[in-house]
């Protein structure tokens, strides 16, 4: 009996502990509805849920005519929540829709198109990304045109996701000096120097967590908008720029060289229409992979290009004659326990001649002579020249130049001699132009300027004006001095290769040997640096070309003709640099028929006869210019030769496109009126692909 009770009773006891635990799992389920329902809601919300950042489309970077260099141009994602359709609008759609998104992206068959939506659908996710790849405009239009995506959002369930992406209109056209910015927020050119004004202010808005680790923008009330970045001009010349890299890779290719640079500059303003940088690629080409012109790798000794420099540090120090002379000998002077050399034995040189031969010898002497006593007077003259600082350059990277002093202790007895032929020292290609420049500018050496404003729409946030670096680097007599030097360089000198007719050229080339393992190698740094029209400065212009190859590795082989080739576009295309026509000229072309003076004979006798002008013309050619003889015009034939190119001055613009186009000639045009000037002689034969420029009037 007792143990009946006692088996009865833990039965009891156990009914009555699970009875307990019940309830207690019952209170805690109540508890966690009831009292921390708020609490876990909030932590599921956190994990699906999150603030993240919003892009600001980055702003525009134009040339100074406002072409595009860089813009960023929307991309789009496709993206889907097939459970907004209805059943009726779903079933009408899927099949016409799948075979739509095979046939666009071609990543998979319109069945398994079909069969991924309606699974998804099924499953009640809210969020399918159907391609990631992206659709640019045009093609987001078109698929908006297709079923169920053309209901749009509320209706079809489709999303459109918007990215930015940089897009260069010009492709590798001034690359380097655009530049970059990648996901860490590094980068060169202007994209990484003006990256505050370009970013804008990123935005922020919901995001819920999806299958696949897809984040969904949900659009509610405390979404903050980005700010878009704000928009710069630059001051490149699209055009020039072009012409400048065109000329700089045919001879980087011509003397297979390392790398090379040019830098174009308007002599008043600053303003740098073309900067052009090249180095070779894995391919054998060349290509826009740093800017040589401005940053540390293209720091280097200037070589012969320096002259300038100490030669203007000579003649504000004493009176100079050009035509004094100085014995050169043969070609070799002692300084120390080192040999000074002349490519040449140049024997006696007057010092005009020593800068346009470019003697090392010569120029050597001059400085030694002059300055041996106290060289940190010759030193102090190149800081007044603002050699020794950084130019403030409006892009990041800028190298810092390197004058050695004698109170440095690697200063030695030979170091006033090399430092007055450009060696001991660090110069960037862009201030070695800063400096030409202000001898072309009268004297003032101003700051190189390559961005002219930050804007946006039409409030300007920031205007850059032209600043002054030297107001006066010398005096005018010494100015007068060095211009007939910089232009003997080229009418005389080591580059009259390139010495033309049409307009005068003042420069100076440099070819500055490479050390290697502390010895001088046969292997130079070569350069060539000046402006133009030399009686008249517009453009100030520096070309490098490193280590190049072959027979001809000098400044005036290698860099100048690039010079020359890019001097000549611009004269082609800048009519205001050719010379004005005299009174005699004028005087002569007084009687001169003012209407109708070239083209196409039988248009020509038939305006004539309309208008009761007399002409005659017994020739045979299709195409005449008008010789008035007294009150009478006779036609004068004007020969067609293929491959050459024909005369269309005095022709109206209409006839001069037809002349040339049919003889596969591209033509630009300046002006109104009947063609005025023409850029390349008549008779000349025409290159494949030439261009001719036309001035009408």
């Amino acid at each position: 009996m007792n143990i009946k009770k006692s088996i009865l009773l833990r039965v009891r006891l156990a009914f009555l502990a699970v009875a307990v635990f019940a309830m207690l799992i019952v209170w805690k389920i109540g508890k966690i509805q009831l009292l921390e329902g708020s609490k876990w809601r909030k932590m599921a919300e956190e994990v699906n849920l999150r603030y993240m950042t919003v892009k600001a489309t980055r702003g525009n970077i134009y040339s100074d005519n406002g072409s595009l260099l860089a813009t960023s141009l929307p991309f789009y994602k496709l993206v889907m929540d097939p459970t907004v359709a209805s059943d009726e609008l779903f079933k009408a759609s899927i099949d016409s829709l799948s075979l739509q998104l095979a046939q666009f992206y071609q990543e998979k068959s319109a069945t398994d198109y079909k069969r991924k939506i309606i699974a998804a659908r099924k499953d009640s996710k809210r969020y399918l990304v159907l391609s990631h790849k992206t659709l640019n405009f045009q093609q987001k239009k078109t698929m908006m045109q297709w079923p169920l995506i053309r209901q749009g959002r509320l209706k079809g369930g489709i999303i459109f996701e918007k990215m930015d992406k940089r897009y260069m209109p010009f492709g590798q056209l001034a690359y380097r000096t655009v530049g970059f910015v990648n996901e860490d927020r590094a980068g060169a050119g202007l994209e990484i120097s003006y990256n505050s004004r370009l970013a804008g202010r990123a935005g922020k808005a919901l995001f819920q967590k999806m299958a696949g680790n897809n984040w969904k923008p949900i659009h509610d009330d405390t979404e903050i908008k980005p700010e878009q970045g704000y928009d710069i001009q630059t001051t490149i010349d699209i055009n020039l720029q072009d012409v400048a890299e065109d000329a700089l890779n045919s001879h980087l290719l011509k003397h297979d060289a390392d790398y090379g640079c040019v830098v174009l500059m308007e002599v008043a303003t600053g303003e740098i229409k073309a900067i052009a940088n090249l180095g070779k690629n894995k391919q054998g080409g060349y290509s826009e992979n740093y800017n040589y012109a401005v940053g540390n790798q293209g720091l280097t000794d200037p070589g012969s290009t320096f002259k300038l420099a100490s030669m203007m540090a000579l003649m504000e120090e004493k009176e100079v004659d050009l035509y004094d002379t100085i014995n050169t000998g043969n070609g070799e002077t002692k300084f120390s326990d080192r040999t000074m050399k002349d490519a040449h034995a140049y024997g006696s040189l007057a010092i005009i001649d020593v800068f346009a031969k470019s003697s090392n010898v010569g120029t050597s002497k001059l400085i030694y002579q002059e300055f041996a006593k106290n060289p940190l007077k010759y030193v102090n003259y190149l800081k007044s020249f603002h050699l020794d600082k950084p130019i403030d350059f409006q892009m990041k990277g800028e190298a810092q130049p390197y004058l050695p002093s004698p109170k440095d202790s690697t200063w030695s007895p030979v170091s006033l001699p090399w430092m007055s032929i450009g060696y001991e020292m660090r110069m960037s290609p862009l201030h070695t132009l800063s400096f030409y420049n202000g001898v072309a500018n009268g004297g003032k050496m101003i700051k190189p300027m390559i961005v002219k404003k930050v804007w946006q729409s039409d409030k300007i946030i920031e205007e850059y004006k032209t600043e002054v670096l030297v107001e006066k680097l010398c005096s005018d007599k010494t100015l007068d001095k060095l211009n007939k030097m910089l232009q003997a360089v080229v009418d005389h000198g080591t580059a009259d290769n390139i010495k033309t007719n049409n307009y005068l050229i003042a420069g100076k080339t440099g070819t500055a040997q490479k050390i290697k393992g502390g010895k001088y190698i046969k292997n130079y740094y070569t350069s060539f640096c000046g402006f133009f029209p030399a009686d008249k400065p517009k453009y100030s212009c520096i070309v490098v070309i490193d280590s190049p190859k072959g027979f001809s590795q000098y400044g005036a082989d290698v860099a100048a003709p690039v010079f020359k080739e890019v001097a000549d576009k611009i004269y082609s295309l800048d009519f205001e640099m050719h010379r004005d026509i005299s009174e005699q000229e004028i005087e002569a072309k007084k009687d001169e028929f003012p209407l109708l003076r070239a083209g196409n004979v039988k248009d020509l006798q038939y305006l004539c006869n309309t208008l009761g002008v007399s002409n005659h013309y017994t020739g045979q050619e299709e195409w005449v210019a008008a010789v008035p003889v007294n009150n009478a015009i006779m036609w004068q034939g004007r020969s067609q030769v293929e491959n050459l190119i024909p005369n269309v001055v005095g022709m109206t613009l209409r006839d001069a496109l037809y002349l040339l186009e049919n003889k596969k000639i591209k033509v630009r045009f300046d002006g109104k009126g009947r063609v005025q000037e023409q850029s390349i002689l008549p008779g000349v034969r025409a290159g494949k692909g030439e261009v001719i420029y036309l001035k009408l009037g």
